[in-house]
């Protein structure tokens, strides 16, 4: 099976490392990939991360005329796109995020039927797989361009899609239900998965962080990792920890200090308002890292603040390193956290659920989040058995090896003719 991927850009975070794990696993299997991704929006404060392709075996090709934003550009990069179609010939066209959608699939429909054999009903057979990690019709843009994007999504979803994979049941519900893209049958839902091999041992590394930080061992660490970006709304983690600051810095036996591991377009911002609201000694910046293997151990809560997410992958790996999440209910988050055990209200407006892996916040409200985040610091033991629970999910469903099976099912029910039904991803 010939499996062509493509990727707005190859930056820190989840879809990255989802498509190191997707086409190296292909690969593994025996199969042909090629990854073709646009270019970074450094000025952004984006950062590149095509080297964890690269470490899982995948060359990536580039598209420079695709950027993030919408230019005439894209019609040049869907003509080369399209001739690109024609000299790798693929038996599976596989897009990731929302231009890289946009852009493979007006490309696929070329490639699809320009060519004599549709004169005799027969153009090229190639199925189309969009794979949403989040999405942009909520939080995004103004209503306008967002409502753009959605006339835009519906069509291409009804004339060259195949197959639609979510990363959870309520990105589903979202999507389809909800803004009224696709066919019920055209989805696929595979959850994210995350390699557990480099957190074997974790709990060894437990001071690593921890001792670059000079944090002492009854300190607890509240981490919030990914892009310092509007949609990840890392502005609530600062009137969090200054709430706290306020409540209960004095009462604590031990230092609480919130850790932002990251970079973008926003950090400057964030660092005037840290020195503006007096929080120097209780946040710290660490930018970008790419050793996750350290500082997930160092951490004792795992937090998220986004308006709109997939299924975070930071959450995952927070998980498979047995730490505590407090999250908002953004994206696939409340189905990884399962059902609630106790609803707590904080004021007449927004409350705190407990859930079965971590603690949700209905609403991103400052109060709300501060108390559940105190719950979490003054019991350990409900930080624990969160933690373990979540271990156990993601161990079961949500590996890397498990999401490369899924998605290789997926493939492997559109193209039957061209795969041995016998091989399986490693």
């Amino acid at each position: 099976m010939k499996v062509v991927s493509l990727v707005t850009r190859l930056n820190v975070g989840g879809v990255t490392r989802h498509l190191a794990w997707l086409t190296g696993g292909l690969r593994a299997a025996g199969h042909e990939c090629h990854l073709i991704a646009g270019t970074i929006a450094v000025g952004e404060g984006e950062s590149d991360m095509s080297y964890f392709v690269r470490e899982h075996g995948t060359e990536p090709e580039y598209l420079p005329e695709m950027g993030r934003e919408v230019s005439l550009k894209d019609a040049a990069a869907i003509w080369k796109l399209y001739r690109v179609f024609c000299r790798l010939q693929p038996d599976i066209v596989d897009t990731h995020m929302t231009k890289a959608g946009v852009i493979g699939r007006a490309a696929g429909f070329l490639y699809r039927w320009l060519t004599p054999g549709t004169l005799v009903g027969s153009p090229r057979r190639v199925r189309f797989v969009h794979t949403y990690h989040g999405h942009v019709y909520h939080s995004h843009f103004g209503a306008l361009k967002t409502k753009a994007f959605l006339y835009v999504e519906r069509l291409l979803t009804r004339i060259v899609s195949d197959r639609i994979i979510v990363v959870s049941p309520l990105q589903f519900e979202q999507v389809h239900q909800d803004f009224g893209v696709g066919r019920a049958e055209q989805f696929a839902i595979v959850g994210y998965g995350v390699d557990p091999r480099p957190f074997d041992n974790s709990e060894a590394r437990r001071n690593e962080l921890r001792d670059e930080l000079g944090v002492a061992p009854q300190d607890v660490l509240v981490g919030l990792i990914g892009r310092l970006t509007k949609i990840k709304n890392p502005n609530l983690f600062l009137q969090v920890a200054a709430l706290y600051k306020e409540r209960y810095a004095a009462s604590d036996d031990g230092k609480v200090k919130f850790v932002l591991i990251g970079d973008g377009v926003l950090r400057a911002q964030l660092e005037h308002e840290v020195r503006a609201r007096d929080l120097q000694g209780t946040v710290v910046f660490l930018g970008t890292r790419d050793d996750p293997e350290v500082f997930y151990p160092g951490l004792d809560i795992v937090a998220m603040t986004s308006f709109n997410e997939g299924v975070p992958l930071a959450l995952l790996e927070a998980l498979m390193n047995r730490r505590a999440i407090i999250s908002t209910a953004a994206g696939g988050s409340p189905d990884l956290l399962g059902a609630t055990d106790e609803l707590v209200n904080v004021n007449d407006a927004a409350a705190y659920r407990v859930c079965e892996r971590g603690i949700l916040l209905d609403k991103p409200d400052a109060d709300a989040y501060c108390a559940g985040l105190r719950r979490l610091i003054e019991d350990k033991d409900l930080r624990d058995t969160l933690a373990r629970r979540g271990y156990a999910r993601v161990h079961e469903q949500h590996t890397s090896d498990h999401m490369v099976g899924e998605i290789f099912r997926v493939f492997s029910e559109l193209a039957p003719e061209r795969v041995d039904m016998r091989v399986k991803p490693a």
